[in-house]
C-alpha cells in the first residue's frame, strides 16, 4: 500500500519538474550584432539635414515567450565617439555638446512592456517604455517598435523623434554660430540580436 501511494507523487514530482525544467529552458538571450544593426540620428541645421550613424553599439534581448513575444529585458548601449558623420568638425562639435569626455556612452534599458500586437508567423507591433540616458541625463520615454524573430535572431526596428534639450544638450553651433543645429532630432535604428 505505502509503494502505490509513492509511485503517483513520484510521477508527479518528475512532471512539475519537466514543466519547470521546460520553462526555464524557453526563457533565450540574444545579443545584439554590432556589424548587422544600424542606428542613426538624425536632425537638421541652418545649412542642411545631418545623420550621424554608430559605429559601435551593444546590447541584449531575454525573450521568455516567442509564440506571445515576452519581453524580460532589452538593453542597448552606445559609445558616444562612435557616432560619426563623415565630417570630423561636425563629430567634435556633436562630441562637445554629449560631453563625451565625461559621459561615453547612451543608454536605453526597457522598462515596462505596455502593448504587444501579433501581425503574422513571427512577426509583432510592440509598445514599451524604458530609461533612456544621453549626456548623463535619464528620462523615461515610451517607444513603437516593430519585432521579428527570424531562426535565431531577433530583429528590432523603430524610430523615436525628441529635442536635445529634453537631455539638457545645447544643439551645437559652428563657425562662430552662424550655423545651428535644431533642436529636435530622430532616432532611427535596425538591431540585429543573435
Amino acid at each position: 500500500m505505502i509503494h502505490l501511494f509513492k509511485l503517483p507523487v513520484f510521477f508527479l514530482t518528475v512532471i512539475l519538474s519537466s514543466l519547470f525544467s521546460f520553462q526555464v529552458a524557453f526563457s533565450q538571450s540574444f545579443t545584439l550584432n554590432n556589424s548587422s544593426s544600424v542606428l542613426e540620428v538624425h536632425g537638421t541645421s541652418s545649412l542642411h539635414d545631418w545623420v550621424l550613424e554608430t559605429e559601435k553599439q551593444s546590447g541584449k534581448i531575454v525573450i521568455t515567450n516567442a509564440d506571445e513575444l515576452e519581453i524580460s529585458s532589452l538593453n542597448i548601449t552606445v559609445e558616444a565617439e562612435s557616432l560619426k558623420s563623415g565630417k570630423s568638425s561636425m563629430d567634435k562639435n556633436t562630441y562637445k555638446a554629449l560631453n563625451t569626455d565625461d559621459h561615453k556612452t547612451m543608454n536605453f534599458t526597457l522598462s515596462s512592456v505596455k502593448q504587444i500586437e501579433k501581425l503574422a508567423g513571427k512577426s509583432f507591433k510592440a509598445s514599451v517604455s524604458g530609461k533612456m540616458t544621453i549626456s548623463g541625463v535619464t528620462k523615461t520615454i515610451s517607444l513603437d517598435m516593430s519585432v521579428k524573430l527570424e531562426g535565431n535572431k531577433v530583429l528590432l526596428n523603430g524610430e523615436k523623434s525628441f529635442e536635445m534639450t529634453d537631455f539638457g544638450i545645447d544643439p551645437p553651433k559652428a563657425l562662430l554660430g552662424t550655423i545651428k543645429t535644431g533642436n529636435k532630432i530622430k532616432i532611427v535604428f535596425k538591431s540585429v540580436f543573435n
